[in-house]
């Protein structure tokens, strides 16, 4: 690229981020309309003007059809076949999430709970004010699918469980409150992950999780033999009496952090990064050996932290009953790592939600979303060692 060329492509760029061109806008829609194009050709099996032995239809033009998104309202052009077979899913869903944040914030603005910033907000996503019925409406549609989703029968077997929660701030009777957004992640005999469930609830509790842990089963959940979680003591009970053929592995990333505890606050040596090396050994006796040679060594030092290790790690190596090539993965929660900064990243926007239902709303439909974008081709684990392993240990 020359230089003449460069300071031209520089200057276009800082025209499109401009305040006034409003960039960011700019850019999403050229990516919207891409993906739109792009949907058609796979559709029909042919590019614009492409000859093709293949073609399965023929464009017929366009229609105009609007997208609410954070950055404003899009205005795009959907193209349309001859026999009208196209059907575009960029709409239905990028616009779950999308509608049940912009309820969210609709909501803070009807119950007065708002400033005028967020009814700024919501009218330059949706281009006008919102009343009560028109939430109303709109939040009953959306809650349907995703009631369908949250609800629906679990058909397979599921060999690996996940389970986790997060915390939410939400707004009842005019107090603020801290909810628990309960999620549950199944891995599939086949090796593909499904988000199975996720709830709200007021605190975490042995009761609510058994309940949470019921209701998986009422739906059809089976065939657990092994389950992550943190230290809860409530969910691992939960775990042990609905689950009780199930493993339970602690995961090691919250143990590591749970070790703090027991440390000096100034402490700055290698104490702690050697024990973390403990989980990568290939197996158990490897990290046995490893162990005793860690407590040998910091026991003088940190009688306390070591004591606390010696009688809580066990429940972090439950791994090693499992084929090496899932040692990574099952070892800790982090598998819905991914999935909670998502949900941070939305449900940041909001800060406190004006009612329970708008958070789970909200939750759910990136639950959804996050569901879908798993690819189906591709597999997570490969549950063929499993067998192969469970094969070699009944011998």
């Amino acid at each position: 690229m020359t230089e003449n060329k460069f300071k031209r492509k520089h200057l276009d760029l800082k025209a499109l981020f401009s305040k006034e061109n409003d960039g960011l806008k700019d850019i999403l829609r050229e990516v919207v309309q891409e993906v739109l194009e792009q949907e058609m050709t796979e559709a029909i099996g042919a590019g614009k003007s492409e000859r093709s032995p293949g073609r399965l239809g023929y464009r017929s033009g366009y229609y105009e059809r609007s997208l609410i998104t954070r950055v404003g309202k899009l205005e795009l052009r959907v193209p349309q076949d001859r026999q009208g077979h196209f059907w575009t899913q960029v709409f239905e869903r990028y616009q779950r999430s999308e509608k049940a944040l912009v309820l969210a914030l609709a909501e803070m603005y009807v119950q007065g709970v708002s400033t005028r910033k967020v009814k700024a907000v919501t009218e330059k996503l949706c281009g006008h004010s919102f009343s009560a019925s028109a939430i109303s409406s709109m939040s009953k549609t959306l809650d349907e699918s995703l009631e369908k989703f949250a609800k629906r029968r679990l058909e397979e077997p599921y060999s690996y469980l996940v389970l986790d929660a997060r915390y939410e701030k939400v707004r009842e009777d005019g107090v603020i409150r801290s909810r628990a957004v309960q999620i549950a992640v199944g891995i599939n005999e086949e090796g593909r992950r499904r988000i199975l469930a996720v709830e709200l609830a007021n605190r975490e509790s042995e009761s609510i999780w058994r309940d949470f842990l019921v209701g998986l089963k009422e739906r059809g959940l089976r065939g657990v033999e092994f389950v992550v979680t943190d230290d809860h003591p409530g969910l691992k009970k939960a775990v042990w009496e609905v689950l009780p053929e199930a493993v339970r592995q602690r995961c090691y990333v919250h143990f590591l952090r749970n070790a703090l505890d027991h440390l000096p606050r100034k402490a700055n040596d290698d104490c702690l990064q050697e024990l973390r090396w403990i989980y990568d050994r290939r197996d158990l006796a490897e990290a046995r050996k490893d162990l005793a040679q860690w407590l040998e060594r910091w026991q003088p030092k940190y009688p306390k932290l070591c004591a606390w290790v010696e009688e809580n790690i066990a429940e972090t190596l439950n791994y090693y009953r499992l084929p090496v090539q899932h040692h990574k993965h099952m070892k800790k929660t982090n598998m819905l790592e991914r999935f909670n900064e998502e949900i941070k990243r939305r449900t940041h926007v909001v800060r406190i939600f004006p009612n329970a239902e708008s958070c789970l709303r909200l939750v759910r439909a990136l639950a959804v979303e996050t569901h879908e974008s798993w690819p189906e081709a591709s597999r997570y684990l490969n549950m063929e060692v499993l067998k192969e392993h469970k094969s070699w240990r009944s011998h």
